[in-house]
């Protein structure tokens, strides 16, 4: 919809100061949904922004694959204990440095297995702190790269032999660090089910809920929605164009981000985010069961992890695939509410105690993982809503 509602004045004000071509912003309350459409395609204005234009969603990506995960949990193909090298052997003797910040020669074996609940709650020790000086965080950027550019990754086989490579920068359990296991949850779910990601999700997650435009790729007969990506240029208030409809998502990766591949659109994640409220179920199918759901909407970090991570999660907690809030730090940090931000400029949420979803889908990229000006307006706008 277009029209004067205070969505539509708070997204249309960042468009027309340049900070985004265009924007999509999602607000829903039972069946009461509110959605505008702002803005371009790209920076070029050559086609106005759509309530169906398909977006890169980046992080967002996550709570999906954590949902897939749980799906093989409750098919009693995996067990949240169960160490994770039955199906990714490459980390089955992992290493980690003494300390932190110790050098790379200074290594001990890791005090126990990595499990699936591990990776589930981004603490089975590879991934980014707050510290990205590190050494053993420096050797991992040779190996995580920039999930917004899907082509840079080799294939998953590949990808594994190389991070098993790299040293854990923490025990096992021990700390909430970032990325590394929403992809390395990908991986596990295609050799848990013997499919690949791409394949899982499409039959488990995407068909039942009627999520026809969420995938890896974008074919030509829809590349008219698909938006341009851009990056913040060097110059104050300009853009740099990162991707195009034709590009990197014109066809299948080698590697299926589990941490940040998929395209979407703001009624195609709505539908996710509704099955999450309502308890696993979306759409008239069963995805996961309640206590799933309450598992992956609930804290699993202690104070002093959250404060590891602080660079992301800013005081907040973390379920499986995306932050729950524990503290009311901001108006819009209601205790429960859980979702994520992407690194290409999304957001998306939930908030069991008000019942509400809020996403915006745009199309420029976050400098720092500190959520942008806009992020932050329009969550306080559709805060208590």
């Amino acid at each position: 919809m277009t029209g004067t509602t205070e969505l539509h004045a708070l997204l249309r004000r960042y468009v027309d100061d340049g900070t985004v071509p265009g924007a999509v912003g999602l607000v829903a309350r039972g069946d009461d949904v509110e959605v505008v459409a702002v803005g371009s395609v790209d920076a070029g204005g050559s086609a106005p922004m759509t309530r169906n234009s398909i977006f890169r969603i980046a992080s967002i990506t996550k709570p999906v694959t954590a949902a897939a995960v749980l799906m093989l949990v409750e098919d009693g193909r995996i067990g949240l204990d169960d160490p994770v090298d039955t199906w990714l052997p490459e980390l089955s003797k992992p290493m980690a440095v003494r300390t932190p910040a110790g050098p790379l020669d200074d290594l001990v074996p890791a005090a126990r297995p990595i499990t699936v609940e591990d990776l589930l709650s981004s603490r089975a020790g590879w991934g980014f702190p707050s510290d990205f000086s590190l050494p053993a965080v420096r050797a991992l950027f040779e190996v995580q790269k920039d999930g917004r550019a899907p082509q840079a990754y080799p294939d998953p086989d590949t990808w594994l032999a190389a991070l098993a490579g790299v040293p854990l920068l923490y025990q096992p359990g021990e700390a909430w660090l970032y990325q590394t296991c929403s992809d390395l949850q990908g991986v596990l779910v295609a050799r848990a089910s013997g499919r690949t990601l791409p394949e899982f999700l499409a039959e488990r997650v995407f068909a039942p809920l009627g999520m026809t435009d969420t995938g890896f790729e974008v074919p030509a007969a829809k590349r008219h929605r698909f938006t341009s990506s851009y990056r913040p240029g060097t110059d104050e208030g300009a853009l740099e164009l990162a991707d195009t409809p034709d590009g990197d998502w014109s066809r299948m990766p080698a590697f299926p981000s589990g941490g940040g591949g998929l395209v979407s659109t703001a009624d195609d994640y709505l539908a996710f985010a509704r099955m999450l409220l309502n308890g696993g179920e979306g759409n008239g199918h069963r995805l996961l069961s309640p206590t799933s759901v309450s598992r992956m909407t609930t804290n699993h970090l202690t104070a002093a992890q959250r404060e590891i991570g602080a660079l992301f999660l800013e005081g907040q907690g973390w379920g499986y695939g995306a932050q729950v809030d524990v503290t009311p730090a901001d108006p819009w940090n209601v205790p429960g509410r859980y979702g994520w931000v992407g690194g290409t400029g999304t957001t998306a949420h939930l908030v069991p105690p008000s019942g509400t979803i809020t996403i915006l889908l745009t199309q420029v990229a976050m400098r720092n993982p500190t959520p942008t000006p806009l992020m932050r307006d329009f969550w306080r706008g559709t805060a208590g809503r």
